[in-house]
This record gives C-alpha cells, sequence and structure tokens, in this order.
C-alpha cells in the first residue's frame, strides 16, 4: 500500500478548537481522512495535541513529514504507526503532536481498509472482531466540561445493561436524556436548559441530587421499555485535587476531602445510589486509592482508569500489578496512533480489564472511532447521547452492527 499523497486543511472540534484534516491517497486511488479531536480533561502524560510551536509547527511538520511519506509501501498498520513513531523520535509524538500522528493513523487505516474492501475494525481487528460494545452516555454533566458552573462531578452517566440490540440501547438513553431535562424543569429553579460540551445538562442542584434525578430518570425508562439502565459517574478527580493541600476540593460544598474521606464518599455513592460504574474516582496518581475502591465495589461495579492510564502501556501494567481497577478508558489521542492504542487494548484485557473506548469533549464529526471500539473488544461505547458529533458515530456503530452482521453484544454482567 503505497502512499501517493498527504493533504491537510484546517478544521474544528466541537468546542471550536482548531485541528488539522488529514487526507492519505494510496496509489490505487483509496484514500482515507481524519481529524483529531481534543479533550479539556487530560492526563498529565498524555501525548501533546500540538507540537510547543502550536499549529504554525504542526503545519510545518506535515510538509516535512509528506516528503518523508510520500512513496512509502506498507503492509499492514503497524508498519505505517512504526513509521510514524519513529519520524517523530521522541516516543510520545510531542515533536509533531497528536493532531498530526492520530490524523494520518486513522486517515492510512481507513485508506488501507478501503483498498481491501473491507471495514475499517476488520482491517485494525485482521479479521477477527466478534462483538460489538453498548452505547454510554452523559446525561447530567459539570466539572471542565461545564466551566464549574454545575456539579463539581463531571459526569453523571447512563448506559443499558440488557439491551437486545445497540440501536434500541441507544435509543433508550435518548428517553432517558430528555427525561432528565424534563426532570430538572420540575426540580432545578435555576435550570435554563444549559448543556456542556458534549450535549449534558447542567444543573444548580447539589451533587447528590443531580445523582438521585438521574437514578430516578433512569428508573422511568427502564419499567417503560424494559431495558434495565444502569448509572454511573465520571468523578475527573484529577481536576478536583489540590497537590499542595493532597486533598479533593469540592467547590459547592466548599469542603476538602483527604484520600481516605475520598475513597469513603465514592463507596457511599455506589452504595447510596446503585451505581455500576465509576471513573477516575481518585486522583491521577493513586493507585492505591483505585485499588481499594476496586477491593470494595468491583463485584457490583465497573471502577474504570482514565487519567491514572492514559492508553499507556506501562500505566496499564502498573495498575494491573496493584488491582486498581476493573476497567480502562482507551482514546487513541491520548497515544497518538492506532497501534499503540491496540496494544494497550490488549495488555488491559489480558489482565482482565473490559474495555471502555471514548470520545473526547472536544469531538469532530468523524464516525471511526466506532470502528475502534468494534476491533478493540469494547463492553462500552462511551460518546455521549446528543449533538451531531456524538450521533454521527452512534450511527455508524449501528450501522457496523445491522450491515456487516456476525457481530455479538457485549453485556457487563452487572
Amino acid at each position: 500500500m503505497r502512499v501517493r499523497e498527504l493533504g491537510w486543511s484546517i478544521s474544528y472540534t466541537s468546542r471550536g478548537r482548531k485541528t488539522i484534516d488529514i487526507k492519505i491517497i494510496l496509489e490505487s486511488g483509496a484514500s482515507g481522512s481524519f481529524a483529531s479531536p481534543a479533550g479539556a480533561s487530560t492526563g498529565r502524560l498524555e501525548a501533546p495535541f500540538y507540537p510547543s510551536g502550536g499549529l504554525e509547527e504542526a503545519l510545518k511538520v506535515l510538509k516535512d513529514l509528506s516528503k518523508a511519506l510520500v512513496g512509502q509501501d506498507f503492509s499492514s498498520q503497524r508498519e505505517f504507526d512504526i513509521f510514524l513513531s519513529e519520524y517523530d523520535g521522541t516516543g510520545n509524538y510531542s515533536r509533531i503532536g497528536s493532531a498530526v500522528s492520530l490524523g494520518c493513523s486513522m486517515a492510512f487505516a481507513e485508506a488501507a481498509a478501503r483498498e481491501m474492501g473491507v471495514p475499517i475494525f476488520h482491517w485494525l481487528s485482521n479479521g477477527t472482531a466478534s462483538s460489538y460494545p453498548m452505547p454510554l452516555g452523559n446525561v447530567l454533566g459539570g466539572g471542565k466540561h461545564a466551566r464549574g458552573r454545575s456539579i463539581d462531578i463531571q459526569e453523571v452517566l447512563v448506559f443499558p445493561l440488557n439491551a437486545p440490540s445497540y440501536r434500541e440501547g441507544y435509543e433508550a438513553l435518548i428517553m432517558v436524556h430528555r427525561r432528565v431535562g424534563e426532570l430538572l424543569a420540575e426540580r432545578d429553579r435555576g435550570f435554563t436548559g444549559g448543556k456542556n460540551d458534549e450535549g449534558a445538562w447542567t444543573t444548580s442542584l447539589s451533587d447528590d441530587e443531580a445523582i438521585q434525578l438521574v437514578v430516578d430518570a433512569a428508573d422511568q425508562v427502564s419499567s417503560e421499555t424494559g431495558i434495565k439502565i444502569g448509572v454511573g459517574l465520571d468523578v475527573a478527580a484529577s481536576s478536583l485535587y489540590d497537590v499542595e493541600l493532597s486533598s479533593y476540593y469540592y467547590s459547592r460544598r466548599n469542603r476538602y476531602l483527604d484520600r481516605d474521606s475520598q475513597i469513603d464518599y465514592i463507596v457511599d455513592l455506589v452504595e447510596r445510589f446503585g451505581l455500576a460504574y465509576v471513573e477516575d474516582p481518585v486522583e491521577e496518581n493513586d493507585f492505591y486509592g483505585f485499588s481499594k475502591i476496586t477491593s470494595l465495589c468491583g463485584d457490583k461495579a465497573l471502577i474504570v482508569g482514565d487519567d491514572i492510564f492514559v492508553t499507556n502501556v506501562s500505566r496499564i501494567k502498573l495498575g494491573l500489578e496493584k488491582g486498581s481497577a476493573n476497567g480502562i478508558i482507551i482514546k487513541p489521542n491520548q497515544v497518538g496512533d492506532l497501534t499503540k492504542t491496540l496494544e494497550a487494548v490488549r495488555e488491559a484485557g489480558l489482565g482482565g480489564m473490559r474495555i471502555v473506548v471514548s470520545h473526547r469533549s472536544g469531538e469532530t464529526m468523524y464516525p471511526h472511532l466506532a470502528h475502534v471500539a468494534v476491533s478493540s473488544g469494547a463492553a462500552l461505547f462511551k460518546c455521549g447521547v446528543v449533538g451531531g458529533e456524538r450521533i454521527v458515530k452512534h450511527i455508524e456503530m449501528m450501522r457496523i452492527v445491522e450491515e456487516y452482521g456476525g457481530l455479538r453484544p457485549s453485556y457487563l454482567g452487572l
């Protein structure tokens, strides 16, 4: 698969941040395109979105990369991504940035799949993909995604536990999202219909009141549809953590919690609200805190690490040694290419972690993430509920499930 052309243009994420839309054309004429997303709540060890000189430097890098890439012949995704990594030379894409590296990696994957006449998930999994995940979506948001104008906890999430198909599971989440808005109009006198970066509602209610409201909405939809809806949280605890004080600060309550109090608080939330999912319950370096919560709640809830693992194999190995989580967030732009992403998936899967492939708060309109989720054998696909850049990924997942067939649904068994 010889590269004939590397092209690019300026595009934008759903938050309005500039990104780069990259296009790769092979000698066969097959082509692929992708524009990388960008997160707001980022782990310290993530690959940088742009090199130190920002967008202008990234565009200069692309000119040089084009000269090096055009004419190169690759027989696999791994070969292509190794070329990118060696060209960058830093180990974490800090020279060229993940906007460039992931854009090229995804674009090549699409072009290669088209040349082979197979879907992208088939190309990435070497034809071994056998299941599809269930949707996981944010229906009530706070934290950085709401600019401090809502609850301290970053996301209150919902997902189907027994949906017979992806489409029916997703439709149930839409119903929950709508019901949450209706209940907010009844219970929150300050509610104006506001939403955060991911299309989740915002509120002036307390964290506990907000969680209870989502539980009520989920229970109502479960009764109406027969689809059991699990409720979860993305605490994004690193965003709450004050390093100097070694404490978590909850601004709504003007309260600081030390490590033990934070662990007790999370365990209490799981028990009181029957939560089935908790992401980033403690800050990104607290492997002990993660393992403590997993030991106490891991039999009834998925305890998921994002910032602590950042889709990084070495961090995953450390987490597995310490029993720090039973689930992991996978975000391709955290490591900058698809090969490193799938290596992280394999490492986590071998250690028994459930895979949750996730969007970023600043997304683009490309649907490729759905293919990454299927090729990863993910249990859950986290990409919001509403908003065009989120819906396009759900639609692509439905297309994969309904058009290609042969895939079975993945259930958590909670």
